[in-house]
């Protein structure tokens, strides 16, 4: 079995250890970081989110593959800037005002990170400002909205007119999310796209980018 598909596989057992010493043996035998990051790391990631889209696996099972995933970037990173690999974009992601709920947040940052994608997380209970500012500062591609509650759901509207009367309009795309959030929310908050469980976030963001 080659290194990269053992790696593979390891990361999605979410054996974080062995996971970064295959990265480290497949740096010193000259394997391009590009393709260790590619057909390594994302192509086991990847797995596990169609896997976790098809409820074959759960929560517990896609952290610890991210834990993984993230053990062998520690090595990676240094080696992509150097080989000048861009990220595919970035997406600026974060719970809104007034509500504290992370999980699902935390979810679709690993999962959209599992897509070679870049992301800031401002964290939870965030203002419709502070998300339209980190985007600028980032020169995001999108803001990822999360809330977890009916009554604060409403402050993705906040965001999505701050993005409109800001110098991201036309430019960043926002994207949300929640137990409470359906699409026809989006449609009247005019969102530019909802899903409904982080693997397909993850879709969406990453064909939004490219």
């Amino acid at each position: 079995m080659s290194i990269l598909n053992e790696m593979s596989e390891l990361l999605q057992k979410g054996r974080a250890p062995q996971v970064k010493e295959l990265v480290s043996q497949a740096v010193s035998e000259g394997i391009p970081a590009r393709s260790i990051l590619e057909e390594g790391l994302l192509s086991g990631m990847g797995i596990i989110g169609e896997k976790f889209k098809n409820n074959e696996v759960f929560v517990p099972e896609v952290l610890v593959a991210a834990r993984a995933m993230n053990s062998g970037l520690e090595i990676l990173k240094p080696l992509l800037v150097e080989a000048g690999v861009e990220e595919k974009g970035t997406v600026v992601i974060g719970t809104v005002k007034g509500d504290l709920h992370d999980i699902g947040k935390n979810l679709v940052k690993m999962m959209m990170e599992g897509k070679g994608l870049k992301i800031v997380d401002v964290g939870v209970d965030v203002p419709a400002a502070q998300f339209v500012q980190a985007a600028i500062d980032n020169n995001a591609d999108i803001i990822a909205c999360s809330a977890l509650l009916t009554t604060t759901m409403n402050e993705m509207k906040s965001v999505v007119e701050a993005v409109n009367n800001s110098e991201l309009k036309g430019k960043v795309k926002v994207m949300i999310g929640g137990a409470p959030v359906t699409q026809s929310y989006c449609d009247e908050i005019g969102a530019d796209g909802y899903t409904s469980d982080a693997a397909s976030a993850s879709d969406m963001a990453l064909s939004i980018c490219s």
